[in-house]
């Protein structure tokens, strides 16, 4: 996203945090998330809309009021005044306006999560969302299936989620496989990447050989904390392959403490 959209994404964002403090209501973030997804759905469907929303040669007022025009009534106060700010800015491409919408529509739903003390939750059960598909090529597959029905694909992610995850992480799971732009297990990281940023931590992507008790957890969070000078949310999953230890990856950098990474190095060094 170049620097244009960045700019724009950053004063969508902030519209939405001012008029969900400004709506008051329990409810308002969930309700605006849910609508902000139903505006992009429109517009992946209708071309002659999103073209017109996006129209670099109209005025931003117009653009504003084209939006107000096709969704007042229709979509929370909330919601509104989002889309309203997102279709005044100036865009790098008629993607990103879209694209943008969909980031935040899921930070309107982490609103929600946090609202009702569940953001940790949501965050917990989309990044093993994303382990369980990542590991399940035939479940990958289906999800990414573009022949079948996007309604058969959700009933499916439905059916997998029930009561096994929070009504919010299935909204943003459900989103998130409707019209993903990347590999399903991919989607779901960044949306628990994206609760972690709501609760201001970075991430940590552990690679384990064996399970790590939640002291393990403590233990090693606590280190990366000191090391990165910041609050990091740790995220582990289970690899036999790698023998012994750990690899870390936060952010673009990778610690590679485990045996199999030691014996790489080793037989790097005797070439």
């Amino acid at each position: 996203m170049y620097a244009a959209s960045r700019e724009a994404l950053a004063k969508t964002r902030a519209e939405l945090v001012d008029a969900l403090s400004q709506a008051g209501s329990a409810d308002a973030a969930a309700e605006a998330g849910a609508d902000l997804f139903s505006v992009v759905n429109l517009l992946d469907e209708n071309r002659t809309v999103r073209m017109a929303v996006a129209d670099a040669s109209a005025s931003a007022s117009r653009r504003s009021a084209l939006a107000d025009e096709l969704f007042s009534g229709k979509v929370s106060a909330p919601a509104l005044a989002t889309l309203k700010t997102a279709v005044a800015q100036n865009w790098s491409a008629p993607s990103d306006l879209v694209n943008s919408l969909v980031h935040v529509g899921r930070i309107a739903y982490l609103r929600a999560a946090a609202d009702q003390d569940q953001l940790e939750t949501v965050e917990d059960e989309t990044f093993r969302l994303s382990r369980i598909t990542a590991a399940s090529p035939e479940l990958e597959q289906a999800l990414s299936d573009r022949s079948r029905p996007a309604s058969a694909t959700a009933e499916l992610l439905k059916k997998l989620l029930y009561g096994k995850a929070t009504a919010i992480t299935e909204a943003l799971a459900v989103q998130a496989v409707a019209r993903a732009r990347r590999a399903p297990a991919d989607e779901f990281a960044a949306v628990a990447s994206l609760a972690a940023e709501q609760r201001e931590r970075a991430v940590a992507y552990v690679r384990s050989a064996v399970a790590l008790s939640d002291s393990q957890k403590e233990r090693l969070a606590t280190a990366l904390d000191r090391i990165y000078g910041k609050s990091i949310a740790v995220h582990v999953e289970v690899d036999p392959e790698l023998l012994s230890g750990l690899v870390v990856r936060v952010g673009d950098e990778v610690i590679d403490g485990s045996a199999s990474g030691r014996l790489a190095e080793l037989r790097k060094a005797l070439k």
